[in-house]
Protein backbone atom coordinates (compact mmCIF):
# COMPACT_ATOMS: atom_id res chain seq x y z
CA UNK A 1 0.00 0.00 0.00
CA UNK A 2 1.02 3.29 -1.07
CA UNK A 3 1.18 5.85 1.51
CA UNK A 4 -1.77 7.94 -0.15
CA UNK A 5 -3.58 4.66 0.59
CA UNK A 6 -2.47 4.19 4.07
CA UNK A 7 -3.65 7.88 4.89
CA UNK A 8 -6.97 7.26 3.03
CA UNK A 9 -7.46 4.34 4.99
CA UNK A 10 -5.76 6.00 8.45
CA UNK A 11 -8.59 8.88 7.66
CA UNK A 12 -11.52 6.51 7.37
CA UNK A 13 -10.74 4.40 10.48
CA UNK A 14 -10.43 7.98 12.36
CA UNK A 15 -13.82 8.87 11.28
CA UNK A 16 -15.53 5.44 12.16
CA UNK A 17 -13.98 5.64 15.58
CA UNK A 18 -14.45 9.29 15.60
CA UNK A 19 -18.55 8.28 15.95
CA UNK A 20 -17.88 5.72 18.55
CA UNK A 21 -16.24 8.38 20.44
CA UNK A 22 -19.06 10.75 20.59
CA UNK A 23 -21.13 7.73 21.67
CA UNK A 24 -18.78 5.81 24.60
CA UNK A 25 -17.64 10.22 26.02
CA UNK A 26 -20.80 10.84 25.74
CA UNK A 27 -22.04 8.05 28.16
CA UNK A 28 -18.93 8.24 29.82
CA UNK A 29 -19.87 12.17 30.46
CA UNK A 30 -23.23 11.03 31.67
CA UNK A 31 -22.24 9.08 34.72
CA UNK A 32 -19.16 10.59 36.20
CA UNK A 33 -19.53 14.13 34.59
CA UNK A 34 -18.52 15.89 31.78
CA UNK A 35 -14.89 17.41 32.76
CA UNK A 36 -13.82 14.22 34.51
CA UNK A 37 -15.15 12.12 31.47
CA UNK A 38 -12.56 14.75 29.25
CA UNK A 39 -9.60 13.73 31.99
CA UNK A 40 -10.13 10.11 31.93
CA UNK A 41 -9.41 10.46 28.43
CA UNK A 42 -6.76 12.59 28.29
CA UNK A 43 -5.02 9.98 30.71
CA UNK A 44 -5.84 7.61 28.92
CA UNK A 45 -4.28 8.78 25.95
CA UNK A 46 -1.27 9.43 27.45
CA UNK A 47 -0.88 5.92 29.06
CA UNK A 48 -1.64 4.49 25.74
CA UNK A 49 0.95 6.78 23.98
CA UNK A 50 3.88 7.27 26.11
CA UNK A 51 5.10 3.31 26.14
CA UNK A 52 4.40 3.48 21.76
CA UNK A 53 6.40 6.62 21.91
CA UNK A 54 9.62 5.16 24.26
CA UNK A 55 9.17 2.04 22.18
CA UNK A 56 9.25 3.54 18.72
CA UNK A 57 11.92 6.05 19.42
CA UNK A 58 14.26 4.13 21.90
CA UNK A 59 12.91 7.33 24.33
CA UNK A 60 10.92 10.18 24.53
CA UNK A 61 11.93 11.38 20.96
CA UNK A 62 11.19 15.03 19.69
CA UNK A 63 9.32 16.00 23.37
CA UNK A 64 12.39 18.51 24.03
CA UNK A 65 12.00 20.42 21.61
CA UNK A 66 8.68 21.01 22.34
CA UNK A 67 9.00 24.81 23.93
CA UNK A 68 11.11 25.95 20.73
CA UNK A 69 8.29 25.43 18.61
CA UNK A 70 5.41 28.53 18.01
CA UNK A 71 2.98 29.05 20.27
CA UNK A 72 -0.03 27.99 17.95
CA UNK A 73 1.31 24.41 17.19
CA UNK A 74 1.14 23.89 21.10
CA UNK A 75 -2.19 24.44 20.78
CA UNK A 76 -3.41 20.68 19.40
CA UNK A 77 -3.85 19.45 23.27
CA UNK A 78 -6.02 22.39 24.18
CA UNK A 79 -8.21 22.11 20.76
CA UNK A 80 -8.20 18.20 21.64
CA UNK A 81 -9.56 18.59 25.08
CA UNK A 82 -11.97 21.26 23.55
CA UNK A 83 -13.49 19.14 20.87
CA UNK A 84 -13.57 15.66 23.26
CA UNK A 85 -15.74 18.15 25.96
CA UNK A 86 -18.07 19.42 23.29
CA UNK A 87 -18.74 15.69 22.15
CA UNK A 88 -19.01 14.26 25.49
CA UNK A 89 -21.73 17.44 26.00
CA UNK A 90 -23.73 17.20 23.05
CA UNK A 91 -23.99 13.56 21.81
CA UNK A 92 -26.52 12.70 24.24
CA UNK A 93 -28.15 15.85 23.69
CA UNK A 94 -28.56 15.71 19.76
CA UNK A 95 -27.16 12.13 18.66
CA UNK A 96 -24.34 10.96 17.27
CA UNK A 97 -24.97 11.51 13.99
CA UNK A 98 -26.30 15.01 14.64
CA UNK A 99 -22.79 15.84 16.23
CA UNK A 100 -20.44 13.94 14.08
CA UNK A 101 -22.45 15.37 11.11
CA UNK A 102 -21.95 19.06 12.43
CA UNK A 103 -18.18 18.61 13.83
CA UNK A 104 -17.42 17.19 9.97
CA UNK A 105 -19.18 20.43 8.21
CA UNK A 106 -17.78 22.53 10.64
CA UNK A 107 -14.17 20.78 10.00
CA UNK A 108 -14.85 20.76 6.34
CA UNK A 109 -15.61 24.67 6.49
CA UNK A 110 -12.15 25.41 8.66
CA UNK A 111 -10.08 22.59 6.52
CA UNK A 112 -11.45 25.02 3.36
CA UNK A 113 -10.14 28.20 4.73
CA UNK A 114 -6.63 27.05 5.84
CA UNK A 115 -6.25 25.11 2.60
CA UNK A 116 -7.42 28.28 0.59
CA UNK A 117 -5.58 30.94 2.24
CA UNK A 118 -2.46 28.56 2.93
CA UNK A 119 -2.58 29.16 6.90
CA UNK A 120 -0.16 27.54 9.21
CA UNK A 121 2.44 26.65 6.42
CA UNK A 122 -0.06 24.30 4.01
CA UNK A 123 -0.08 25.01 0.30
CA UNK A 124 -3.23 27.31 -1.17
CA UNK A 125 -5.78 25.26 -2.76
CA UNK A 126 -8.09 26.88 -5.12
CA UNK A 127 -11.43 27.11 -3.75
CA UNK A 128 -13.70 26.18 -6.53
CA UNK A 129 -17.57 25.54 -7.40
CA UNK A 130 -17.41 21.45 -6.20
CA UNK A 131 -15.93 22.12 -3.12
CA UNK A 132 -18.90 25.23 -1.93
CA UNK A 133 -21.43 22.98 -2.93
CA UNK A 134 -19.64 19.85 -1.40
CA UNK A 135 -19.71 22.12 1.45
CA UNK A 136 -22.68 23.72 0.99
CA UNK A 137 -24.48 20.02 0.98
CA UNK A 138 -22.69 18.54 4.59
CA UNK A 139 -23.98 21.84 6.14
CA UNK A 140 -27.70 21.07 4.69
CA UNK A 141 -27.16 17.20 5.50
CA UNK A 142 -26.48 18.19 9.15
CA UNK A 143 -28.46 20.35 9.77
CA UNK A 144 -30.89 17.66 8.60
CA UNK A 145 -29.54 15.17 11.16
CA UNK A 146 -30.55 17.38 13.88
CA UNK A 147 -34.02 15.79 13.38
CA UNK A 148 -35.17 13.62 15.92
Amino acid sequence: MDSTGLAAMLAVTAGLFGAVQVAVMGKLGERIGSLEAVMVAAIVTGLLVLPVLVVARQGVGGLGETLSQPWWMLTGGALGAFIVLSITIAGPKIGTTAVVGLLIAGQLVAATLIDRYGWFGFDRVALDWSRVLGIVLLAAGAALTLRR
